[in-house]
């Protein structure tokens, strides 16, 4: 499976799990020139900011360590702009990530929701 399927795959499973867990999604693929959020959900009182990341092996590590220093200041500046150009937004944010592990033939080894995996 290519890079780019596998990432809309991701992103369709992730959005699913976090429904399934309790989580209310608002948007999906938040794009500006800064980059993008994968999808805003809400879960109880709190804005959560979700990044999904799905990988089909552990060559390159987990796929939540292939989180950079960078991508993170991205994903805390496209929250507050987000937050900047919206209304009626809960008080309390945070950035959580999805992780997916994909094994033979497309099914899912491992999907885990890490709450708060960025520090805002």
């Amino acid at each position: 499976m290519k890079r780019q399927a596998t990432g809309a795959l991701g992103e369709r499973l992730a959005a699913e799990f976090l429904k399934k867990n309790g989580y209310e999604i608002i948007e999906t693929n938040y794009r500006r020139t800064e980059g993008e959020i994968d999808i805003i959900t809400k879960q109880q009182n709190t804005l959560v900011f979700v990044e999904v990341r799905t990988r089909s092996s552990r060559q390159f590590g987990t796929p939540e360590e292939s989180i950079t220093q960078i991508k993170k200041e991205r994903l805390r500046a496209l929250a507050e702009r987000y937050g900047q150009e919206h209304e009626d937004l809960p008080d309390n944010w945070r950035i959580d990530v999805v992780a997916i592990e994909m094994g033979q033939g497309g099914k899912v080894k491992r999907i885990e929701i890490i709450p708060n995996a960025v520090e805002g």
